[in-house]
């Protein structure tokens, strides 16, 4: 039963590690692998991140390899990208073998967004970024989010709403927020439209955490891919990519669908409360590394930020609670109406 019931995702582990290890060792690049530990060890975690929660493995990728290696910005999007198009298309295969509940609407508004701007936005847009820019964007996205949790996770995980598979309102705020952060986050930092889908899911549809995860995770594999594809076809990847990829893919090939399949046995909130956390520490983190460059203004700016993003998080939940009252109100009609229907009829 489990073998045909996930022989997909199973076909998918078997030719990447076979691969993997063709590579690797036709290449006598195990030096690479080994010297990389790091990352593998950090990708642990953050592939448990990505399969778990609505934050691709490049949330710990990204600020590893940037604060605490102290590498280029760029290089955390590239690895981000790489690194997400194992681990987090592994898990999206182990969420269609399970069958799991999607908001296909939107999700498929925001896959469409992202084709679309996706590669414009690697092509012509990340690189007129400065670094330092791509560093608190992803600071600035990340700390909003991780605050949005700490004051809104009582309510974010008490919906109980598995959205419309096929409402057009939301295929087309799907089609813009794909477009816009497939172009504004994820070519400047190869993450984002993960979270702006999903706050646009639990924010503004009031969709429940079991549907809005999932959808996440597909949305940020697909742009991860189309990553990939644009920086091989265009050549552009950063020097470092390949060394900690090597190191970091056969950890996540497993670790993202371990954290689907664990966040169903111990609860979503946990896990959403320490990464909230952990998000924040990030946003402090950049602010102090980069002080100097910043100054009070610069940092009062990126504060600033937060607010702002906080602000657009509220809005999307104003609009969301209007639409919920709406729904109930139109489910309660329509409930009066059926019960009505055979006294109406003498029945």
């Amino acid at each position: 039963m489990f073998f045909s019931r996930y022989a997909a995702w199973l076909i998918f582990l078997g030719a990447f590690y076979g691969l993997w290890a063709l590579f690797v060792f036709g290449q006598n690049l195990w030096g690479a692998v080994t010297e990389h530990w790091p990352m593998a060890l950090s990708m642990a975690i953050g592939s448990y991140a990505a399969g778990s929660t609505p934050m691709g493995g490049g949330t710990v990728g990204f600020p590893v390899l940037v604060l605490l290696f102290d590498m280029p910005a760029s290089l955390g999007r590239d690895f981000s990208f790489a690194v997400q198009s194992i681990g987090m298309v592994s898990a999206s295969i182990f969420i269609f073998c399970r069958r799991q509940l999607l908001a296909w609407s939107m999700l498929r508004g925001a896959l469409l967004g992202s084709l679309l701007t996706t590669p414009l936005g690697i092509l012509f847009f990340a690189p007129l970024v400065p670094e330092l820019w791509v560093k608190l964007g992803f600071a600035v996205i990340w700390g909003s989010f991780g605050l949005l949790h700490l004051y809104r996770l009582n309510e974010i995980t008490g919906h109980d709403h598995a959205g419309d598979p096929r409402c057009p309102k939301d295929f087309g705020v799907g089609l813009v927020l794909g477009a816009v952060s497939g172009f504004v986050a994820v070519s400047v930092t190869g993450v984002g439209i993960d979270m702006v889908v999903y706050a646009a899911l639990v924010l503004l549809s009031r969709v429940d955490l079991k549907v809005a995860i999932p959808t996440s995770v597909v949305i940020m594999a697909f742009s991860s891919v189309v990553g990939v594809v644009v920086k091989s076809l265009s050549g552009d990847w950063q020097p470092g990519v390949l060394g900690n990829w090597l190191a970091a893919a056969p950890v996540v090939a497993l670790g993202a669908p371990l954290g689907v399949f664990v966040v169903g046995l111990i609860g979503r909130k946990p896990t959403l409360l320490v990464v909230a956390l952990l998000c924040i520490v990030q946003f402090v983190w950049t602010c102090m590394s980069e002080r100097a460059t910043l100054g009070t203004a610069g940092t009062a700016v990126a504060l600033l930020s937060v607010l702002v993003c906080l602000g657009g998080f509220e809005a999307l939940r104003s609009l969301g609670l209007r639409r919920e009252r709406r729904r109930k109100g139109l489910a309660a009609a329509a409930g009066a109406t059926f019960r009505r229907g055979p006294l109406a009829s003498g029945t």
